[in-house]
């Protein structure tokens, strides 16, 4: 294998070992601190798109070779007598395998980072859906803790407006008890001397 597609099959390897990373059950905290620094760190942002781009080149070259060691193949069958050298045949077969291992291999690294980056955005979202479930639980708590309040407060005007038609009333019948006993016993009350 050439050094490039060895380079591309420790690639592999390594979004193979990140992807479980991804999906490993991290704590929230640690989590969210690793997809923080993932999706702000521009060194991050451009090693992803080298290592796609460059995918995607390696891909398209190991799909052109193989079509055409393919195509080697069926014209040297097509055109050879029956007698064939088995060098030459084994050759062919070995170029043939050779060049389809290498499509299969840039293009699983290609569709692995693909399915990376969509997993890593997805997780992302999660991140930012449970932040935002965190603060609406937080801020029912609140509300519910000031319902009770607006509830106590509602419940203390009640007793007050009780209270003051209670002492209304007793005014009321103490004013008509001092009219009636004035007037029994004759005396007049003077407001202002009293």
């Amino acid at each position: 294998m050439t050094v490039y597609y060895t380079l591309t099959f420790l690639l592999l390897a390594a979004e193979m070992v990140t992807f479980c990373v991804l999906v490993a059950p991290l704590p929230h905290i640690v989590r969210k601190k690793l997809f923080h620094f993932l999706s702000e760190s521009p060194i991050i942002a451009k090693l992803a798109y080298g290592i796609r781009s460059r995918s995607s080149i390696l891909f398209v070259d190991a799909v052109q070779r193989m079509w055409r060691v393919t195509a080697e193949a069926d014209l040297a069958k097509s055109s050879g007598s029956g007698a064939q050298d088995v060098r030459a045949e084994t050759n062919m077969a070995a170029r043939k395998f050779y060049a389809q291992r290498n499509t299969y291999l840039t293009g699983f690294c290609l569709f692995l980072s693909l399915v990376l980056t969509r997993t890593f955005y997805i997780l992302l979202d999660l991140i930012h859906t449970q932040e935002e479930y965190a603060k609406l639980k937080n801020e029912a708590k609140q509300i519910e803790e000031l319902r009770k309040q607006l509830a106590a407060a509602q419940e203390k005007v009640k007793d007050y407006d009780i209270l003051k038609k209670q002492a209304e009333q007793n005014a009321k019948e103490y004013d008509r008890l001092a009219t009636e006993l004035n007037a029994k016993t004759g005396n007049v009350s003077d407001k202002r001397k009293d």
